[in-house]
């Protein structure tokens, strides 16, 4: 999720935890506290741009990085205050704070390594990176409770609020992707639902009223687009033809192998094009600009760009910029997409 819910969110569940004792402090050390796994992306500059998409989310994301951090830190800060607090507490606020990112993030498409130092990235796809309906009433009760005593109870209730509807908004994710996921074949292939080798159901941009579900067939990919407030449209299907897959097979970056790390990151859908010095990689787990731009912009906007020799080896990587699929964006055709069709 973006970084001002994160904050939000280790504010909130650190006021739960230590709020009557410490007051706002607890909640602005939570916020710290929900930001720390985020701290990765200051890795990227080490590595290739093929390794990054896998660095974020990796470790700092994982319940094994949250036991190992949470002690450390709760360890100075008990010492900072003099032992004023108990270290106990100090503990469950960072353990708690740090730990609540990276299970939160796994509701979302990109997924986290929540169990590393195991590969499997955890990706409930059920909740888009930026959604206002979950962070905004989220923010205000914990804003609103930051403005009352610690002393009186009203500020905890409203905190267990926010936290209340959080959870249940996540839920709701959750009960909407199933239902739609267990009629998805039919929408997308209705009579030739065998055709389909995988689906793949997700929220589209800042929203859980529309979603987008993604097939895997024999030759080609399918996209198609389900609103809650109206049927199915055949007529949005997008097919993308498979292309290419065994030009990623062997290529190679200072003598290493990236296909499998491509292939780790995108599932079963990627797929690349030629290019005369190289080659385009497209992952279209991320989606397409399609609905989002009046049907503008097709291609998905998640990739790379690569500069090959003719061993296949890496010259030079551009991931791909979605700049250009932002500017073509139509806010009222997407709003009448999700509630008019």
């Amino acid at each position: 999720m973006d970084s001002l819910t994160q904050i939000i969110l280790g504010a909130s569940v650190a006021e739960a935890v230590a709020g009557k004792k410490m007051g706002n402090k607890a909640a602005f050390f939570g916020a710290i506290a929900g930001t720390i796994p985020d701290l990765d992306v200051f890795l990227r500059s080490f590595y290739h741009p093929i390794e990054t998409v896998l660095i974020h989310r990796g470790f700092s994301h994982s319940i094994l990085f949250s036991i190992i951090v949470s002690p450390v830190l709760a360890w100075i800060l008990f010492k900072l205050y003099k032992k004023r607090y108990p270290y106990k507490t100090w503990l469950l606020l960072f353990f708690l704070g740090i730990v609540t990112h990276p299970i939160l993030d796994a509701f979302t498409n990109y997924g986290t390594q929540l169990f590393w130092p195991f590969n499997t990235r955890v990706s409930f796809n059920t909740i888009f990176v930026l959604d206002p309906l979950y962070t905004v009433p989220f923010g205000l009760c914990l804003l609103i409770c930051l403005f009352i005593s610690k002393q009186k109870a009203l500020r905890h209730k409203i905190n267990k609020i926010g936290l209340i509807y959080s959870s249940l908004y996540l839920l709701w994710g959750v009960c909407i992707k199933l239902f739609i996921l267990s009629d998805a074949k039919t929408m997308m292939r209705p009579g030739h639902e065998n055709k389909i080798k995988t689906v793949v159901v997700k929220p589209m941009p800042l929203t859980t009223f529309y979603w987008s579900i993604l097939t895997e067939e024999e030759d080609q990919y399918r996209i198609g687009y389900k609103s809650l407030f109206y049927k199915f449209q055949e007529k949005d299907i997008e097919s993308i033809s498979k292309k290419n897959a065994f030009l990623i097979k062997d290529l190679k970056w200072k003598g290493k192998n990236y296909n499998k790390t491509l292939t780790l990151f995108c599932g079963d859908f990627g797929f690349a094009e030629k290019r005369t010095n190289g080659l385009t990689f497209y992952n279209l787990r991320f989606g397409t600009a399609s609905m989002l731009t009046q049907k503008k912009y097709k291609r998905p906007v998640f990739g790379f760009e690569f500069e090959t020799n003719s061993k296949n080896e890496i010259i030079k990587t551009n991931p791909l910029k979605p700049g250009k699929s932002f500017k073509e964006i139509n806010t009222l055709f997407y709003f009448n997409k999700i509630f008019r069709n």
